[in-house]
């Protein structure tokens, strides 16, 4: 199961991408939102994240700037970024790359867009973790199992 955190400013885009992730097949535990950056900064400080859908285009504190924060800190640094907007500008999705975000979707989006992309995240961030846990707390047998 993954906790999902949308941030974007539009509560019917928020709306439309949890219906698309959630018709993605993506086993999902906690769906959380947020308006803007500091919002969803707020939400970080209290819930699991294992994968964060943001806007660009935000006031108070826009998706690039969120971004930065959320790869600036240890905690959060590890969290894949998919960033949906309708910013068109090549360079600013250079940007967001070059900053950690871990791939993009432009608005508007098929369904299956969004699908593709957040699987490939998040089974590049699941295969990653798995590689970070020591050898010796994975317990792979299977004497216990009934099959």
């Amino acid at each position: 199961m993954f906790n999902i955190l949308v941030v974007d400013d539009s509560e019917t885009m928020r709306a439309a991408i949890r219906k698309v992730v959630g018709m993605s097949g993506v086993p999902i535990g906690e769906f959380l939102e947020a308006g803007n950056g500091l919002e969803a900064l707020a939400v970080l400080e209290e819930s699991w994240v294992d994968v964060i859908l943001s806007d660009i285009n935000m006031p108070e504190m826009n998706g690039i700037e969120f971004l930065q924060r959320v790869k600036a800190e240890e905690v959060y640094s590890n969290i894949p970024v998919i960033v949906i907007t309708t910013e068109a500008s090549q360079a600013r999705m250079d940007e967001a790359e070059s900053l950690g975000a871990s791939g993009y979707v432009k608005k508007p989006f098929l369904p299956e867009t969004i699908k593709m992309i957040l699987n490939d995240v998040l089974e590049s961030a699941y295969a990653q973790r798995m590689k970070e846990i020591p050898a010796e707390t994975v317990d792979d047998t299977d004497e216990d199992m009934d099959f």
